[in-house]
C-alpha cells in the first residue's frame, strides 16, 4: 500500500517499515522532522541514524528537544550494512517494555559504491524478515530522489511495505521472498585476473598468513591487515567444518581496497546469518558475525549452488 504525509499517531500493530522519498538537503529535513517530533510528543524513544550532516541539520531543527533523541552516524554504522540490524535490535532492547518506539535509518546515502548499494538493499529487505514477527515499531528510511541511481530507488519500493508521498503513486513491495531470493542468488563472478587457492583443514594457518601478506602488500594498516586475515581465517574454518571440508579462496584488488572471497559447497539457510550475535551453544554463524564486525563490507550469498562470502577492506 502507499501512504502519504506523516506517520499516524496510532501505535503500529506490527513492524512498520516505511520509505520516504525526498529531494536534496531541504527535503531530507522535511522527511524526518515531523516523524521525530510526533514521536517526542507521544514520549516514544527515537534513534536517528543518518549521515553526520543530516544528523546535525535535524538536531539543530529540534533545538532543545534534540537531547531527547539518540543520534548515530550511519556512515560509520552502515559502512557495512550487515551491522545495522544488530543496532536496531539493541535499541529495542534498551527501550524496554512493549510500547511504541521509532527509528530513522538511511543506509543508501548518495555516493556509495555499487556493491554497498546492493548490500544496503539486501539489508532493507532483511529488516522485514528480522522484525515482522516481533515487537511493533516504526522505522522510516529516507531516499534521495536527486542523489541516488534509479535502480536503487526502484529497489527501495520493493523492500518497503509502506511508501510515503510516492511520486509514482504505488509501491511494488515484494515480500519476504524477495529477501530470500536475493540471499540465494550468486554474486557476480570474480574478475578474470583474480587469483585463487584451494584449501582444506590442513591449510588454515597458510590461509591466514597468505591473506595477511596480501593485505600488507595492498598497504592496509597493520590493524586492518590483521582484521582481514582473522576474518578470512574464520570463514575458511567455517568452510572446513560446515561446507564439505574444503573451499576456494579468491582475491583481487579494486580501486577502494582488497577483496577476498571464500567459496564452498555448503548451504546456509538463514539469510540473517551474521546479523545476530550467535548464542553460546549455537553451531555456526560466528565466522560471518566476526567478519561483519571487522571488515568494511561483507557480502554473503548461499543457495543450492553453495556459499560465497566476499569481504572488502580499504586502506
Amino acid at each position: 500500500m502507499t501512504a502519504s504525509g506523516g506517520a499516524t499517531s496510532t501505535p503500529p500493530l506490527r513492524f512498520e517499515h516505511v520509505a520516504a522519498f525526498y529531494a536534496g538537503p531541504e527535503g531530507a529535513l522535511g522527511a524526518c522532522l515531523g516523524f521525530v517530533r510526533e514521536a517526542l510528543q507521544h514520549r516514544e524513544p527515537v534513534l536517528v541514524a543518518l549521515a553526520p550532516e543530516r544528523n546535525e541539520e535535524l538536531r539543530s531543527a529540534l533545538d532543545d528537544d534534540a537531547d531527547l533523541v539518540e543520534f548515530v552516524d550511519m556512515t560509520e554504522l552502515g559502512r557495512n550494512p550487515a551491522r545495522i540490524i544488530p543496532r536496531w535490535q539493541a535499541f529495542l532492547e534498551d527501550a524496554g517494555g512493549s510500547g511504541p518506539v521509532r527509528g530513522i535509518g538511511e543506509p543508501a546515502w548518495p555516493g556509495r559504491t555499487r556493491d554497498a548499494y546492493v548490500e544496503a538493499a539486501l539489508h532493507e529487505s532483511l529488516l522485514n524478515l528480522a522484525f515482522d514477527d516481533g515487537r511493533p515499531w516504526r522505522l522510516l528510511c529516507p531516499y534521495d530522489l536527486t542523489g541516488l541511481p534509479p535502480d536503487v530507488l526502484e529497489e527501495a519500493r520493493r523492500t518497503h511495505p509502506v511508501v510515503h508521498d510516492e511520486p509514482s503513486g504505488a509501491t511494488t513491495y515484494a515480500g519476504h521472498g524477495h529477501a530470500q531470493g536475493a540471499f540465494a542468488a550468486g554474486l557476480p563472478a570474480a574478475p578474470d585476473d583474480a587469483d585463487g587457492v584451494e584449501f582444506d583443514g590442513a591449510d588454515l594457518g597458510l590461509v591466514r598468513d597468505l591473506v595477511r601478506r596480501l593485505a600488507e602488500a595492498s598497504r592496509l594498516s597493520p590493524a586492518a591487515a590483521e582484521n582481514l586475515a582473522l576474518s578470512v581465517h574464520e570463514l575458511a574454518t567455517n568452510s572446513v567444518r560446515h561446507g564439505g571440508g574444503h573451499g576456494l579462496l579468491s582475491f583481487w584488488n579494486e580501486a577502494d581496497g582488497i577483496v577476498v572471497e571464500v567459496r564452498d559447497g555448503g548451504h546456509i539457510r538463514d539469510p540473517l546469518v551474521g546479523r545476530q550475535l550467535p548464542g553460546l551453544m549455537q553451531e555456526g554463524g560466528r565466522g560471518v558475525w566476526m567478519a561483519n564486525q571487522l571488515c568494511d563490507l561483507v557480502q554473503v550469498r548461499s543457495g543450492e549452488q553453495g556459499t560465497q562470502v566476499r569481504v572488502r577492506m580499504s586502506p
